[in-house]
């Protein structure tokens, strides 16, 4: 036992290495984990108390978990076992099918990625691009929401920054979850989204099993509370108009809803408008694609760097005016639980063919009630006064009088119209500003008028709130919509 035994060094190093990693992984990191745990879930009961609507602890679960959660749902293991008998696939293929698709769909939230990283930037890229503003807020309302609903901001879709947009101006209220399409799929970027919350959807598979692993993550989602925004368009407006609502999300949160359980539904309709679009002429160029046909852009990288040192250049002597003005309005909450009350429905008892027509009816009232809210932007205002002149070229006087009579009926009609400083003058001459600027319009010897090659582009603009002239009593709307309403020609 007194005995002595020699070791090559390299085996007691390595014995040593073995020993220092052994009392990591049994003792200090397990300490560490806990104590850095207990320090998060601290910072996130703190944070819930400047919140208005929680984080629910649905969104904080360990993101695995929230996948076997999913993968083992009674009703995706039968549409599995389904798809397995009607594809003729052994039933272990079609369940990593399923798998594949839980860790596609299933986000990984951390709310030091969302409330550190994403507002921040989402705050810094909105101020740098716009003057960001708050159009109708309907606080009382928002404010009488029961916080253990399950709310769904619905909102118009313009561009892509309005994801950017919309959480930076939610930041203060609740951490939202998006469903973003498979465009987001890049490196680096996915990973970013999925921290934020947000879970990626494939919008045009009709797979059956894609579709109910999805359907099943969104009731789940729902049913625990989760704070969640949704485009009823499905995509960006091609026009500039306000797009036909598509169902299928809806359809997911509204399936399973119980109207005496526990926990309301809470529709917000919030709407978004812009200046300038960062998308406009992608968009414009799009709605002359042949139906069925997905639109093809070209990147040109010396267009594109022309711009970018363009801007800086104007940037850099105090030149560049940003990209207008942008703004977002907040509609009444819409209860699910009043809504099905007054219509006597029950979605979870409807056939297949009922509870499409009650969904769509759903969709469209809130689609409706998103457009009633849509903020009216000083480009918008000057481009609808220009194309309603037709031909004619306007002075500046003149533009500022059918202007100015598009804001006082507009204002009749209960809109919100943003004037910068209270000053009609001073937003048209925005207006103006941002669409000469940008060749819409052409200015010669004192007088405006439509550049020809621009049309498309100046429609698009005063799309933005052509449905809000929808009056049988306006005058001005139905004048300005008899000329302008129409689709436009390529």
């Amino acid at each position: 036992m007194g005995s002595q035994v020699s070791l090559p060094l390299w085996v007691v190093v390595l014995m040593a290495v073995f020993a220092i990693l052994a009392t990591l992984d049994r003792i200090l990191i397990p300490s560490v984990r806990w104590a850095l745990r207990r320090r998060a879930n601290r910072a996130i009961e703190e944070l819930n108390t400047k919140l208005k609507l929680r984080i629910q602890p649905f969104k904080l679960t360990e993101r695995q978990v929230l996948i076997d959660r999913l993968v083992f749902d009674p009703e995706v293991l039968r549409a599995a076992e389904e798809y397995s008998l009607q594809t003729g696939v052994p039933n272990e293929v079609a369940m990593e099918k399923v798998r594949r698709y839980a860790r596609e769909i299933v986000p990984a939230f951390s709310a030091y990625a969302y409330f550190r990283v994403g507002t921040r930037i989402a705050r810094a890229v909105s101020h740098m691009l716009y003057r960001v503003r708050i159009g109708v807020r309907n606080d009382e309302a928002l404010a009488a929401v029961d916080p253990a609903s399950s709310v769904i901001f619905v909102i118009n879709h313009r561009s892509n920054m309005d994801y950017v947009l919309v959480t930076y101006v939610a930041s203060t209220s609740s951490a939202l979850s998006y469903a973003v399409g498979e465009w987001a799929k890049v490196w680096g970027l996915s990973n970013l989204i999925r921290s934020m919350g947000a879970y990626f959807i494939a919008r045009d598979s009709g797979e059956a099993l894609y579709r109910k692993v999805l359907s099943r993550y969104v009731h789940m989602a729902t049913a625990a509370g989760v704070t969640q925004a949704v485009f009823p368009e499905g995509g960006l407006s091609r026009d500039g108009k306000l797009r036909p609502p598509k169902f299928g999300l809806l359809s997911y949160m509204v399936a399973d809803f119980d109207p005496h359980g526990p926990r309301d539904v809470v529709f917000i309709p919030v709407a978004v408008n812009y200046d300038r679009v960062l998308e406009d002429r992608m968009l414009t160029s799009a709605a002359n694609t042949e139906p069925g046909k997905k639109p093809v852009f070209g990147f040109n990288a010396a267009v594109f760097a022309r711009h970018f040192f363009r801007h800086l250049w104007l940037a850099m002597r105090g030149e560049w005016y940003r990209f207008g003005y942008t703004c977002v309005s907040f509609g009444e909450p819409v209860s699910l639980r009043n809504y099905v009350e007054a219509r006597k429905i029950d979605f979870r008892v409807l056939a297949a063919e009922p509870r499409r027509i009650e969904v769509e009816r759903l969709g469209n009232e809130l689609m409706e009630a998103v457009g009633r809210v849509v903020p009216a932007l000083p480009v918008s205002l000057v481009s609808t006064a220009i194309l309603a002149a037709g031909d004619q070229p306007l002075t500046l006087l003149e533009i500022k009088g059918r202007v100015s009579a598009l804001i006082g009926e507009l204002e009749r009609l209960g809109t919100y119209v943003h004037i910068p400083r209270a000053d009609r003058d001073y937003a048209i001459s925005v207006g103006l500003r941002m669409l000469t600027l940008r060749h819409l319009v052409i200015e010669t010897d004192d007088t405006y008028r439509v550049n020809p090659k621009e049309m498309v582009l100046l429609h698009y603009y005063a799309n933005a709130i052509v449905h809000l002239f929808r009056d049988e009593d306006t005058d001005i709307g139905s004048d300005v919509a008899a000329r302008w309403t129409e689709r436009v020609a390529p």
